[in-house]
């Protein structure tokens, strides 16, 4: 097993589920709190309530004090804590076994990317397996640095959420000054230098998703990329109001969110 608690410390979450929205919001709510982060997530006929937490820091009577308070909507069940340890297999294929999902570990869903991680390891299963008899130890080499390879590049992106916080909190404050992975800090270094992005192979968190974290949280940079300078800030202003008046436009022709769940629930029936 491979630990990355001293990175991502949280070990606890609290669940339980409470009436719907009326006018649910097309997207889930990330909340900060004093040791960890809560989440909020619209569904059809129910809303998803969650605490993710640091038992260092806080209890789980605390934490689920904390969820009770901040639900907005009736409670539909007793809150559910959960346990978990963050990290991963040393080897995801070993022998005759392969690990998936949660068998292969554990990051808490701050960016909620454990379906992905099955998908991926499936889709990387498939492309390496063996013709009949044992697998040749390449392969499951090559499966095991591939599968390390996903899980490291979304712990960089998760622990820049907590790296780049500037919250007062003593558990944020710990987190903003504790060191970070040697590749998660040469991507805040070649961030700094000029506003630089680069994708590792084909990490599921792309230049863009990268690039919202980075500015939304005031990632500090100096200077800019200098082919930024072959289009005059005039044109690329132009440019970026175009954009917004087709989102606009767009906006005008789509109805509100809660209208089409339920169309999308009418068609799933005919």
């Amino acid at each position: 097993w491979t630990d990355w608690s001293q990175w991502l410390p949280c070990d606890r979450a609290v669940a339980v589920p409470s009436a719907a929205d009326a006018a649910p919001l097309a997207l889930t709510r990330a909340i900060a709190e004093p040791a960890g982060w809560r989440w909020r997530i619209p569904l059809q006929h129910r809303t998803g309530n969650g605490h993710v937490f640091s038992s260092r820091h806080c209890s789980e009577d605390e934490a689920t004090a904390t969820l009770l308070a901040g639900l907005e909507g009736e409670t539909l069940a007793d809150p559910r804590v959960i346990r978990f340890a963050t990290g991963h297999r040393t080897r995801f294929w070993s022998g005759n076994c392969i690990a998936l999902g949660l068998a292969a570990g554990f990051m808490e869903p701050l960016e909620s990317t454990s379906i992905h991680l099955v998908q991926s390891g499936l889709q990387h299963l498939l492309r390496m397996l063996p013709a009949g008899g044992p697998p040749a130890p390449a392969i499951v080499d090559r499966y095991n640095r591939t599968m390390t390879g996903e899980f490291v590049r979304i712990r960089d992106f998760l622990v820049a959420h907590y790296r780049l916080n500037a919250r007062t909190e003593p558990f944020w404050r710990e987190r903003a000054a504790a060191p970070i992975p040697d590749g998660l800090a040469e991507k805040l270094a070649l961030f700094r230098a000029g506003g630089r992005i680069f994708r590792e192979a084909d990490e599921l968190f792309n230049e863009v998703s990268w690039l919202a974290l980075l500015t939304g949280q005031d990632a500090p940079v100096t200077g800019h990329d200098p082919i930024c300078d072959a289009l005059p800030i005039a044109i690329a202003a132009k440019r970026l109001a175009q954009i917004e008046r087709v989102v606009a436009t767009s906006l005008t022709h789509m109805p509100p969110h809660a209208d089409a769940l339920a169309r999308l629930g009418q068609d799933r029936t005919i």
